[in-house]
């Protein structure tokens, strides 16, 4: 991992990281800024328009941080004077964010046979609606042996039974479809609906 260097590091380089530690990611930064012009925002996030490149770069060296383009693909470029050290601890720690949301976000899976007993599919709906709860998404999966494929109708039947038990706190991610031979539907969590106890209101009383 290469190390950061940060603008108060850098005593006697004008106060901004110099060339020779570029930073880690792909912004350009300080004199690595190639075009004329470019829209400047200051430190604290107010917009200070387009002006020309060397006069951004003097007011970040007046301040002693660097003038990062942070949006190379506008025109002009935007640019922000602030701490590149700062400025990449923030990326790292975004990143990270949402590279902990992705692995939260499991897919579980629940396989049903072509005839599940009642019994089995309200077993089985209980761990569906907790892996919901929990955030996951849930592949539920009909498995077919042999000529059971020929009645497909009874699989999917069963599968349209699961969305509906699941429709209070869930949302299809992917419609039932076959996979060979097995048929399966994707649902993930509706953060738009609430969440409802399993157990009905009249029972718990």
């Amino acid at each position: 991992m290469k190390k950061v260097i940060s603008s108060n590091s850098a005593a006697g380089l004008r106060g901004r990281v110099p060339d020779s530690a570029l930073q880690a990611g792909k912004n350009k930064i300080n004199e690595q800024i190639s075009t004329k012009e470019v829209r400047v925002i200051d430190s604290l996030g107010v917009m200070l328009g387009i002006m020309p490149t060397s006069q951004a770069l003097a007011m970040a060296e007046e301040k002693e941080m660097d003038l990062i383009e942070i949006s190379p693909n506008a025109t002009p470029p935007v640019v922000k004077i602030m701490d590149n050290g700062k400025y990449q601890y923030e990326l790292q720690k975004k990143e990270k964010h949402a590279r902990k949301q992705q692995q939260q976000q499991q897919m579980k899976e629940i396989r049903f046979k072509w005839r599940t007993a009642t019994h089995d599919f309200n077993f089985k709906m209980r761990h569906a609606r907790d892996f919901i709860a929990e955030g996951n998404k849930v592949k539920a999966t009909v498995m077919f042996r042999g000529r059971e494929i020929t009645h497909q109708e009874v699989g999917h039947e069963l599968l349209v039974k699961f969305v509906a038990a699941l429709e209070d706190i869930a949302k299809v991610d992917q419609q039932i479809h076959s996979e060979g031979k097995m048929l399966s539907v994707v649902m993930a969590p509706d953060k738009l609906k609430k969440t409802k106890s399993d157990k009905d209101p009249k029972e718990a009383e």
